[in-house]
């Protein structure tokens, strides 16, 4: 059964958004192609340098003279609330065009991701008004302040994996507080936040608050981030182009950065966890949007006494999804996101098999009803704690598979890696839930679960080379204020 006809959905040629409207870029053109079936889906036009800094310098100048900054905060909060409603409403334009070029189908679309971007709007919305500073304990004669203000202009790097989910990730706060962003999103799926941005217009965001440019990361999101009127950097990506926005950001300002980055999270099973809901969720954990997620749980650390238990029936989870396009309603697997990338993952597996693993499940390209890039849920033993399959982000739907007695083994096994950016606990013990909460270096421990909920609240970011700062939460809406002192004396 075909949910959409993906034909028949027509992209404008103008993709970039500035000044409260779409803009043909001038700059090099970018092939970009369906992952579901490898088909050229469009030419995107990038900005050049001028375009590039006329999209800065509109949002400072938007900044300085809309007056959104200024905005009574419970009028930003309206704005924002009718641009999430529009994007729900909008479901019937939106949800195709986010599927046509990304990895995500058109029923996880519509279960959760527009909900989701919009709920994430509204949540940073209820912000606006909540805080603006703080009176500051001072001796009797003196009244001391701290006054919390917006950046100025922000400029947002945002992923392919779930590029509406993760574009509201970063524009939400930086708007609800008072700023005006530029984002750049991925080249590889760069065309619903378009319509986001339309939708955003349509709300009555001022022209100016937010711009897209489109492009690569080295025409247009290094000369971004470098941008002297640009105040903060926030990025979610690999932990190598992580480290080079890093630099720039230190070099041309310095400015702040938050960053959510690279992730190779453990799922530990113990023992007394319930072995059938432990199974589903860890299976669910690699092969949600194929692996293609950062919190992906990709190290599966289960207790010996359970292990062969644990893994039947995550072979029987893998076998019963079907690979297929994101335009069809019955697809459970999803393509990967191009044919580099495919091949990237069909490395590390070919060569963890050269060095000894075992093949339990998959190994290679799925077997789906088209041609496009697919790979086969894998389930990966006999690997090596040092190895690159154990130690590397895969990003594809590549679990590993390690075993171990006891608590203590556990967490060394967990935390023996680089990043840091969740785990996963299943047991049936709370005082061995609370200690493993304690003893893992991540970000974000899920106990009996597996993945984000929407609880706005919780913020999200990760350890060691995992990133720095929080997206979500109250750490979020912080992140995006400054605050200046000032010190009255009667």
């Amino acid at each position: 059964m075909t949910g959409f006809d993906p034909d028949q959905i027509s992209l404008p040629k103008a993709n970039n958004f500035i000044g409260g409207r779409r803009v043909e870029g001038r700059g090099s053109a970018i092939i970009v192609r369906r992952p579901s079936d490898g088909r050229v889906q469009a030419e995107l036009d990038s900005v050049d340098a001028d375009q590039l800094a006329e999209a800065v310098e509109d949002g400072q100048a938007a900044y300085k003279k809309s007056g959104w900054a200024q905005t009574d905060p419970r009028g930003r909060m309206k704005i924002l609330r009718h641009w999430a409603d529009l994007i729900e409403a909008d479901a019937a334009k939106l949800a195709p065009l986010e599927a046509l070029g990304s990895t995500r189908t058109i029923n996880e679309i519509n279960a959760w991701d527009l909900s989701y971007t919009a709920e994430t709007i509204r949540f940073f919305a209820e912000w606006a008004d909540k805080f603006g500073g703080e009176v500051a304990a001072t001796t009797p004669d003196k009244l001391g302040l701290t006054i919390a203000e917006p950046y100025g202009v922000v400029a947002a790097i945002a992923p392919w994996n779930l590029p509406l989910v993760m574009a509201g990730w970063k524009i939400a706060p930086a708007i609800a507080a008072g700023n005006c962003v530029v984002l750049k999103p991925s080249e590889m799926t760069p065309f619903s936040i378009v319509r986001l941005a339309e939708l955003a217009i349509e709300a009555g965001l001022p022209a100016g608050v937010f711009n897209i440019v489109q492009g690569d990361g080295r025409s247009v999101g290094d000369p971004l981030v470098r941008r002297p009127e640009v105040a903060k950097v926030t990025f979610t990506g690999s932990t190598a182009t992580g480290a080079a926005i890093m630099t720039a950001c230190a070099q041309t300002g310095p400015k702040p950065v938050t960053l959510e980055l690279g992730g190779k999270s453990p799922q530990i099973v113990f023992a007394d966890a319930t072995v059938d809901k432990a199974a589903a969720l860890v299976a669910r954990a690699i092969t949600l949007n194929a692996g293609q997620v950062c919190v992906a749980g990709s190290r599966l650390l289960v207790q010996d006494k359970v292990a062969d238990q644990v893994i039947d029936r995550i072979l029987t989870a893998f076998t019963a999804h079907r690979a297929g396009p994101t335009w069809a309603t019955d697809t459970t697997l999803g393509p990967i996101i191009s044919e580099g990338q495919l091949d990237r993952i069909d490395g590390i597996v070919k060569r963890a098999i050269t060095a000894g693993a075992e093949v339990l499940a998959g190994g290679g390209r799925a077997t789906a009803p088209q041609e496009g890039s697919y790979f086969a849920p894998t389930l990966l033993t006999n690997v090596a704690q040092k190895s690159e399959a154990v130690q590397g982000e895969i990003f594809g739907p590549v679990l590993t598979v390690q075993t171990f007695t006891d608590e203590d083994e556990a967490y060394a096994l967990a935390n023996d890696s680089a990043y840091g950016l969740a785990a996963g606990v299943h047991t049936g013990d709370l005082n061995r839930a609370l200690r493993a909460t304690r003893s893992l270096e991540a970000g974000t421990v899920w106990v009996n679960r597996y993945g984000r909920s929407n609880d706005f609240i919780l913020p999200t970011g990760g350890y060691k080379q995992s990133g720095i700062g929080k997206d979500l939460g109250r750490e979020a809406y912080m992140a995006n204020l400054k605050t200046k002192t000032a010190l009255i004396e009667f």
